[in-house]
């Protein structure tokens, strides 16, 4: 198995902690979003969206190459699928549901309004200063956030995101709190939201997946 990723990639982050979670060994290989490696090189042979992660399975017998697959989500799921061990979904469909649900807002309504790339654009081309920029990077984190403690209040109490047992939607929350972290966000008033992360972080699945722990880590 080989994942292409970047460590600072919340959508990368993801796909890591799945794979921990899961047991899995893989091959880390790093593209640096930052300095522009997705968009050159061979990479967007093999990225057709020209993102990270990309995930590459085993190949099957007889075959030179495994199946490639783009979108945290989408990978994330095929590996629940193909292998359903410790399984990181509901196994009733309202359950699932659920879980989509709380990922989702993370995954489509946090994540893809604050980007590295849309964060680039509104300082090169709406030439946003860094202040305007963290600014909305707060605010719409802070919305989803809420959003995501309101749908957790809602249902009874649990250790985890849903359950007692990790799930899709813990893999989506803690890059995000990770990186709400880093533009120092208003975590406060989010009791089961924080619960839920720091209930995750003292698992090694996701300490080791952590930004920190990547080959190509940076300060």
């Amino acid at each position: 198995m080989k994942l292409y990723n970047y460590f600072r990639s919340s959508a990368s982050y993801r796909v890591r902690i799945a794979l921990n979670l899961k047991g899995l060994d893989y091959e880390y290989l790093p593209v640096h979003i930052a300095r522009g490696e997705h968009l050159a090189g061979a990479y967007p042979q093999i990225s057709a969206d020209m993102l990270v992660p990309l995930f590459e399975d085993e190949p099957a017998s007889g075959e030179e190459q495994g199946e490639r697959f783009s979108q945290s989500m989408a990978i994330i799921e095929y590996l629940d699928e193909v292998h359903p061990e410790p399984p990181l979904m509901p196994l009733d469909p309202a359950g699932r549901a659920h879980v989509r649900a709380l990922s989702e807002t993370i995954a489509c309504e946090i994540h893809p309004i604050n980007n590295l790339r849309v964060l680039k654009y509104l300082v090169r081309d709406l030439k946003l200063d860094d202040a305007a920029k963290n600014a909305w990077y707060r605010h719409w984190t802070r919305i989803g956030l809420e959003a995501f403690e309101r749908q957790l209040a809602q249902r009874p109490a649990a250790l985890y995101c849903w359950g007692h047992t990790p799930t899709l939607a813990d893999c989506c929350l803690v890059p995000q709190i990770f990186n709400a972290q880093r533009f120092d966000c208003d975590l406060s008033g989010l009791p089961r939201t924080t619960a839920a992360y720091e209930a995750c972080m003292q698992l090694d699945a996701f300490q080791r997946a952590h930004p920190s722990r990547c080959p190509d880590a940076e300060n």
